[in-house]
């Protein structure tokens, strides 16, 4: 029997690959969206749904559905302005997340996937232990906090209504067209710009969004992922000085990298008020998935050097069309 899945957020990064790898793997899809969609596949269907919050109703996209996978949140935005930033996270990945998830109990739904966020780890690994799913939450942000109030809430509607549920925790998702700091990196790398990152010896855990698409196509059929919550990545990890390199590589260009000590380099991004930039070029960030080897069977389907020509492919593609 062919399986019908909802994927909210079907127009953003994760959720248009993922709506491409279930229609591969034969499903019914369904996508989701704020306002009516102007996409042209006519292999989807299409659901519009309004603002996602604690009062929007699903009836309609829920109809007939077998699985939701949930991408769709308000994302953590760098210079957010809002005077009460914990509650609108809140109002959105908390009370948006549950309603759609109790409203999908009550159609019938089998399966809630919940794409959630290794900053519910924490911001930073320690270099002699690495994230797992059993460490002790450490939100550090409304963003992650509200992530992990989210996870907390459904596991909850599991238990009441016999919804299974799965968390996905992925970090960095990288690939052509990712948004934010992995896309600005890619095009300083391709541009030649000189960087001052030739000299951090730190350990990042990424998944390429291949891998993640085919981790949770894994998450949405098989049995063992019930109600668990999985860590994701391309389960080899590299420096910051390492992914420049290989992304010069990948693009066919030199890699411009300025050996600038680690610790000048934390101290001077921090004295600039950007504390948070420092965690992220110069901290260690690195999960395990051995939940997901071995209780799944899963292993990434490609490498990260892999991962990083196909993405450095496609950046060039769409700067040459």
């Amino acid at each position: 029997m062919m399986q019908r899945v909802l994927i909210t957020g079907g127009q953003g990064f994760v959720g248009k690959a993922l709506a491409e790898g279930a229609l591969i793997q034969g499903m019914k899809v369904r996508v989701s969206s704020r306002r009516k969609s102007t996409a042209t596949d006519h292999r989807l269907e299409h659901s519009e749904t309004g603002d996602l919050g604690p009062m929007t109703v699903w009836l309609a996209a829920l109809q007939s559905v077998d699985i939701v996978v949930h991408c769709a949140a308000r994302a953590h935005e760098m210079n957010d302005t809002a005077s009460d930033l914990l509650a609108v996270f809140r109002a959105v990945n908390v009370e948006g997340t549950l309603n759609l998830a109790r409203q999908a109990a009550a159609m019938g739904v089998r399966r809630f996937v919940y794409i959630s966020s290794i900053g519910v780890n924490g911001v930073q690994s320690t270099p002699n232990k690495v994230f797992t799913e059993a460490d002790k939450p450490n939100p550090h942000n409304a963003y992650t906090l509200s992530k992990w109030e989210a996870e907390q809430g459904l596991l909850r509607v599991a238990n009441e209504t016999g919804l299974e549920v799965v968390i996905i925790r992925p970090p960095l998702v990288y690939g052509c067209g990712a948004p934010g700091n992995f896309g600005a990196l890619m095009r300083a790398v391709q541009h030649g710009w000189p960087l001052p990152l030739g000299a951090v010896h730190n350990r990042r855990s990424l998944v390429a969004l291949d891998n993640l698409v085919d981790f949770i196509l894994t998450c949405m059929s098989n049995p063992q992922a019930a109600n668990q919550t999985f860590l994701v990545s391309d389960g080899h990890d590299l420096s910051t000085t390492e992914l420049v390199r290989s992304l010069a590589r990948a693009a066919g260009v030199s890699a411009r990298l300025v050996p600038i000590p680690q610790k000048l380099l934390e101290m001077g991004l921090k004295m600039v008020g950007k504390s948070d930039m420092a965690k992220r070029l110069c901290g260690s960030l690195q999960v395990d998935i051995s939940k997901a080897r071995t209780l799944l069977g899963w292993k990434p389907p490609i490498t990260v050097d892999e991962g990083l020509r196909r993405t450095a492919q496609g950046f060039l593609h769409e700067t040459t069309v």
